[in-house]
C-alpha cells in the first residue's frame, strides 16, 4: 500500500506523530490524558472515517482498545513502559505489530507476535532539546521528580549520593534550560531502562553521567566516548567519577559535543519516524490486518479475555472509573462469546 492517502489513528501520546506526516502518512491524534477505551466505531467516528492502521503509544494506562482482534485496519503497539507493566506482551500479541522501546525486551515480545512483527525503537530527543552556552553553576545536577513516595529507590540513592557527594544538587523543570548550567548532568534508571533522559541530556550537550545498564546502551552510545557510566545504585562510583570528570574540562566538553552528535545524529523524532513507517509498510504489503480477521487467535481471545476481567475489577470504584470497569466487563463477556 502507498502511503500518500494512508490514514492513521493515533491513539495516546503524541511522540514523534507529526514526522509521521513527513513519512507521507495523515494522521489523527487520539489523546488520552486518563484511562479511557476506544471502540472502532468511536475511532472512526474520531477520524471521520474508517483509518486504514491505529497506533497505540504508550500512555502507561490500562488496554485503550476495545474489539482489538476484529479491527479491519492494520494494528500497531508502541511500546515504552514494559519494565513496569508485566502484561504488556500478552495485550502486545493482539496487535499486527509492535514497537518496543526496550531492547532486552524484544525477544519477550517476539514470543507473543513473533520476531518479524517486532521492532526495537529506542527512545530519542524531541528536536527542541539543543545545546545552549550558559553559566555552570552545578558541579554534579539531577533534574526530574524526587518523591520518597513516588520514587523512593531514585529517592534514597540521592541521598546516599548527596552524602558521598555534597555538591550534588536536584532540581524540578525544563531540561534545555537547567541542564545546560551543570558541568556534569546524572542520570538515574531505577529499572535498569535506558530512558529518554538520556537521549534529551546528550541532546543538550550536557556531560552525562549515567548507569552502566543494558537494554542497547552499549549499541547505541559508547562508553568514554559519547558519556560516563556509573555501576548503579553504587554511590560511592558516582561520586568518584563526578569528581574526575569536574578535574578535567575538556574532556567534558569532549564528552557534550560527541554524545550531541550522537544523539543528532541517529536519535531524533525523524529517525523514530522512519523506522516506525518502514514497520507500517511491511504490515501493509504483508496483509496482517486480513490475515488475523481470516485466522482468529482463539487462544489470545482467551488470555485478553482474562485481561480485561483483571481491569475490569482494577477500574471498579468511584468516578470515571465505573463506567470504564463497565466496558471492560462487557469486552470481557463479549471475548468469551466469541470464544466459543
Amino acid at each position: 500500500m502507498g502511503v500518500d492517502n494512508t490514514l492513521l489513528a493515533w491513539v495516546g501520546g503524541e511522540f514523534f506523530m507529526h514526522h509521521m506526516e513527513a513519512e507521507g502518512f495523515r494522521v489523527v491524534r487520539l489523546p488520552m490524558t486518563k484511562p479511557g477505551a476506544f471502540s472502532w466505531d468511536e475511532i472512526c467516528a474520531a477520524c471521520g472515517q474508517a483509518p486504514d492502521a491505529v497506533v497505540y503509544t504508550d500512555r502507561s494506562l490500562p488496554p485503550p482498545l476495545l474489539g482489538l482482534e476484529r479491527y479491519p485496519a492494520l494494528t500497531a503497539f508502541y511500546c515504552i513502559d514494559s519494565h513496569i507493566h508485566g502484561w504488556y506482551p500478552l495485550y502486545a500479541g493482539a496487535f499486527d505489530l509492535c514497537a518496543v522501546s526496550l531492547r532486552d525486551d524484544v525477544e519477550r515480545f517476539g514470543a507473543e507476535l513473533s520476531p518479524q512483527r517486532v521492532l526495537w525503537l529506542p527512545p530519542f530527543a524531541e528536536d527542541r532539546y539543543q545545546p545552549s552556552v550558559m553559566n555552570k553553576d552545578f558541579d554534579l545536577l539531577f533534574v526530574g521528580t524526587v518523591d520518597p513516595e513516588t520514587t523512593p529507590q531514585r529517592f534514597d540513592f540521592l541521598k546516599r549520593l548527596g552524602r558521598a557527594f555534597p555538591g550534588l544538587a536536584s532540581r524540578r523543570g525544563d531540561f534545555t534550560e537547567l541542564l545546560p548550567r551543570a558541568r556534569v548532568a546524572l542520570n538515574i534508571a531505577e529499572r535498569g531502562d535506558l530512558n529518554f533522559r538520556v537521549f534529551e541530556a546528550l541532546a543538550c550537550g550536557a556531560c552525562l553521567l549515567t548507569p552502566r545498564i543494558a537494554n542497547g546502551q552499549d549499541e547505541l552510545f559508547e562508553d568514554g566516548v559519547h558519556f560516563v557510566t556509573y555501576e548503579p545504585d553504587d554511590e560511592h562510583d558516582a561520586a568518584d567519577k563526578t569528581r574526575s570528570l569536574l578535574a578535567n574540562g575538556p574532556r567534558r566538553e569532549a564528552y557534550g559535543r560527541a554524545g550531541f552528535a550522537r544523539v543528532d545524529g541517529a536519535h531524533r523524532p525523524r529517525h523514530r519516524a522512519a523506522a516506525l513507517a518502514a514497520l507500517l509498510r511491511q504490515g501493509f504489503d504483508e496483509g496482517l490486518a486480513g490475515r488475523r480477521l481470516a485466522s482468529p487467535d482463539r487462544a489470545r481471545i482467551s488470555a485478553l479475555r482474562l485481561l480485561f476481567l483483571h481491569w475490569a475489577d482494577n477500574c471498579a470504584g468511584d468516578g470515571d472509573g465505573v463506567e470504564l470497569s463497565v466496558r471492560y466487563l462487557a469486552e470481557a463477556r463479549r471475548l468469551a462469546l466469541f470464544g466459543r
